[in-house]
């Protein structure tokens, strides 16, 4: 049996709108490096990842190498895709970018700088044990959940069958390549890769990550990344 190979698609094509921040939340500087280094880093102290591409807009490409690329110096092969105009589409150009022998795909939020290479190899290794078709990082709901219309509490659902999801996202090329396939010609858009999955019938396995592997969205997420970084550092030998 030929060995399995993997590869990371981390997606920065965002605009970050949100972040109030000029050019975006991925090279927005945290605790000396920026937002997509810190992701960058972590899939490269995986032995298991051979490739990562980066989906971001082809007019920043090179920025992007020279400044968190670049600081990184990684092992891992990194190659650049163009981003579309959804998340949806530029996953799409990252996967037409892998190579015919990748065997397993992880799709990852480039503004999520908190994923370790334990969590990343953990993930992997569940997938690759499981029978299912994908597999998402996330962790049970523990806030108290409301369906809510025009401002008016229509529901609160029994949270204990729901997840907060994140990143990373396993699956095997062809199961993905398959589902955004089906979701471009029927024009439907989903909110993440797995809901792709799970729409074009594959069964997509949860697997419990931690809750500090959050999305940088507003100005107020940098200051918890930046604290739980300095946390992390402190109890580095």
């Amino acid at each position: 049996m030929s060995p399995t190979r993997a590869a990371v698609i981390i997606v920065a094509g965002g605009t970050g709108e949100r972040l109030g921040r000029p050019g975006g939340k991925q090279l927005a500087p945290v605790h000396g490096k920026p937002v997509l280094s810190w992701a960058l880093a972590a899939f490269d102290r995986v032995p298991a990842i051979d490739l990562v591409v980066i989906v971001c807009d082809p007019n920043r490409a090179d920025e992007f190498a020279e400044q968190a690329v670049k600081p990184i110096d990684p092992v891992t092969a990194v190659r650049f895709a163009a981003s579309g105009n959804t998340r949806q589409e530029s996953v799409a150009s990252g996967l037409e970018t892998l190579p015919d022998d990748i065997d397993v795909v992880l799709v990852h939020d480039g503004a999520r700088p908190l994923v370790t290479p334990e969590l990343v190899s953990e993930a992997l290794a569940a997938f690759r044990a499981s029978r299912a078709d994908g597999l998402f990082v996330g962790h049970p709901a523990i806030d108290t959940l409301k369906i809510v219309d025009g401002g008016v509490v229509v529901e609160t659902p029994d949270r204990s069958r729901f997840w907060t999801v994140q990143t990373p996202q396993v699956f095997a090329p062809d199961v993905l390549r398959a589902a955004y396939s089906a979701a471009a010609a029927s024009g439907w858009a989903g909110t993440d890769d797995a809901s792709l999955v799970e729409r074009n019938g594959g069964v997509v396995a949860a697997f419990l990550g931690p809750r500090d592997n959050i999305k940088v969205t507003v100005a107020e997420d940098l200051l918890f990344v930046e604290a739980a970084l300095r946390y992390r550092e402190s109890r580095e030998p």
